[in-house]
């Protein structure tokens, strides 16, 4: 079994037993080498509440390289902030299958110095 065939498995077996309600959606993280991706979703309606990335017009111009540490603090941050203007304060973190180390864990982090919790 190939390393992403085994995240795709660990995510599946997380993601049956973990939902997000609207009273606490779910915080879900996707990574790929050169960008990072954050989306707070209701599965019971199944809308994305909100949605931040390296891609996002508002970090593009900020960021010298867009797949580091420091890129992903700063989607953590953004994220954090667009779902407090949704009075959105509670969620459950998806780490979708993926370590929670290096910049999973700076997203997470930064989102929680935000005022998340999760």
């Amino acid at each position: 079994m190939d390393k992403k065939t085994a995240r795709k498995r660990r995510h599946f077996r997380v993601r049956n037993r973990m939902t997000g309600t609207p009273d606490k959606p779910r915080m879900v993280v996707n990574r790929s080498l050169k960008h990072m991706y954050v989306q707070i979703i209701d599965d019971l309606n199944g809308h994305t509440l909100v949605a931040a990335s390296t891609v996002d017009n508002d970090l593009r111009d900020q960021l010298e390289k867009s797949g580091n540490i420091d890129a992903a603090k700063k989607v953590g941050e953004l994220a954090a902030e667009r779902a407090l203007e949704k009075d959105i304060q509670k969620v459950v973190f998806d780490r979708a299958g993926y370590k929670y180390h290096g910049r999973v864990q700076a997203l997470a982090d930064a989102a929680r110095e935000k005022g998340l919790e999760f």
